[in-house]
């Protein structure tokens, strides 16, 4: 069979051609033959496997990528941070906001010249955005007491330090990007260690003066969601742990490392040490751990969702180990045991999962009693049944506390003990051997604490805490309790 000739149209390069073919011709061998080449991107209608037809066009539509740098302004945002140095209802600028700059790389698609479309495929920071900070009056009429050593407190995601007296108040960091994960003064209180949010990762760590409030100095760790650990004497150095972050709650999975950042008499830390390399760190090993120097300086308590133990602050070896029963929590948190050091170094006092009260597995058992353990070895000693999960236990300084200047163990004791979990507490003081056991605060028919770490004066006659969103101390002696601030949202306190 003979196949008839064609005349075929191509619209392309905004020109009209036209090819005579041969019948059964392709559109790619009809374009071949108009010596038209094609690109890598460019489009044809109809398809090159399609037979070329006098009855319609061949359409190229020529299709370019190219990319463009574009500079484009960051805005600065506004923060308000309320602060008791000024009258309520006043207003101070503390920090003039600056946009920042950004280098956007953009994807664009010409076809036939003509862009079709814009996509952003990469974003640098040239220069961050300084935020505008405005200090918001809420000063009130509190009563100003006195204040042994300095007293630091988190506030709305900055930090504020009393000394002398409550009324005597220097701002510290007034950034408002202080997560409170760490918030930690030095034993001397001439530092506060505090964790900042950071563009990337979980937070930073950065060290702040409180004697000379000024540019705060970068400790070199990122990624630490557990308390940290001061030594107790100079050469002062930061025990820490660290995290990755992750994708997968709780955010993290946990190295279980252990690392030492020494700081210097100025104030420059040290590059950081490695004592214990990441490990697997026990069953829920991924929600980590952190540690507490013992009086002496020498050795470090450890803690871990299974186990508490001791720990050569040099080296990392292990010294003691103690197991502990872990709790089996409904959502994605992990519990762990408070940890404090008896002054002379032969006890730790901590929270025991009790054993199961009915037919329920261990790990789900509501009881949590208040305990020393002896580091040389044996039975632990049960001190208060019943206290609830997060009694945290912390021994006070040897100093004024009791007539005999014998130090004491300020604990939480639960309301509701079986139902811990969500119980409010009581603080109580007992002497170091469980006796003399005695509510402190708040009184009886009042609503209580939140669960939390108290911290003792340096004196050891008085405890501060959180309570209804504000800093109280309280005297341990009287009972007598007195609000530092007013604001209703201070997050943490710390007392050196």
């Amino acid at each position: 069979m003979t196949l008839v000739p064609l005349e075929v149209s191509i619209h392309a390069d905004g020109s009209q051609h036209s090819v005579r073919v041969e019948g059964g011709t392709s559109v790619a061998q009809a374009l071949a033959q108009a010596g038209l080449q094609l690109g890598a991107l460019d489009r044809v209608s109809p398809p090159l496997y399609a037979l070329a037809s006098a009855a319609s066009e061949i359409v190229i539509v020529r299709v370019i990528e190219e990319f463009e740098i574009e500079r484009a302004t960051l805005p600065y945002t506004q923060q308000t941070v309320r602060s008791e140095m000024l009258p309520a209802g006043t207003q101070r600028l503390l920090q003039a906001g600056r946009n920042g700059l950004e280098e956007v790389t953009y994807r664009v698609r010409l076809e036939d010249g003509q862009e079709v479309s814009r996509s952003p495929v990469r974003q640098v920071v040239v220069e961050a955005p300084v935020p505008e900070i405005v200090l918001l009056g809420a000063q009130t009429q509190t009563a100003t007491i006195s204040l042994a050593g300095r007293l630091a407190y988190l506030e709305t995601g900055s930090a504020w330090v009393m000394s002398g007296s409550s009324r005597e108040r220097t701002a510290v960091a007034i950034t408002g990007d202080l997560d409170g994960r760490v918030f930690s003064l030095a034993p001397d209180g001439t530092w506060l260690a505090a964790s900042r949010t950071a563009e990337s990762g979980l937070n930073a760590l950065w060290l702040y003066s409180t004697q000379a409030p000024g540019a705060p100095l970068a400790l070199g760790v990122a990624n630490v969601v557990h308390p940290v650990a001061w030594s107790p004497e100079l050469p002062l150095a930061i025990a820490l742990s660290t995290v990755e972050p992750s994708q997968a709650a709780p955010g993290w999975k946990a190295n279980n490392d252990l690392r030492v950042v020494s700081i210097g008499v100025a104030g420059q830390p040290a590059s950081p040490q490695q004592v214990l390399p990441p490990q697997v760190g026990g069953r829920y090993g991924w929600w980590g751990t952190s540690f507490v120097w013992s009086p002496q300086g020498e050795t470090l308590a450890y803690r871990r969702p299974d186990s508490i133990g001791v720990i050569n602050g040099r080296t990392g070896r292990t010294l003691a180990s103690f197991p502990v029963t872990p709790y089996v929590s409904p959502t994605d948190w992990v519990w762990m045991p408070g940890l404090s050091w008896s002054p002379d170094g032969r006890f730790i006092y901590s929270v025991a999962h009790g054993a199961p009260l009915g037919l329920e597995i261990p790990e789900s058992s509501p009881a949590f009693d208040l305990v020393a353990i002896p580091i040389a070895g044996g039975a632990s000693l049960t001190l208060r049944p019943r206290v609830g999960m997060f009694a945290s236990p912390v021994v006070s300084p040897l100093g004024e506390a009791t007539s005999g200047g014998e130090a004491q163990v300020a604990f939480l004791q639960a309301l509701q003990p079986l139902e811990s979990e969500s119980s409010s507490y009581r603080l109580m003081v007992m002497d170091l051997d469980g006796s003399n056991a005695r509510a402190v605060f708040p009184s009886e028919g009042e609503g209580g604490l939140e669960a939390q770490q108290v911290v003792w004066s340096p004196q050891g006659t008085h405890l501060a805490f959180v309570y209804r969103g504000d800093a109280w101390v309280v005297e341990v002696s009287t009972g007598l309790a007195q609000p530092l601030t007013a604001s209703g949202r201070v997050t943490a306190v710390d007392w050196r």
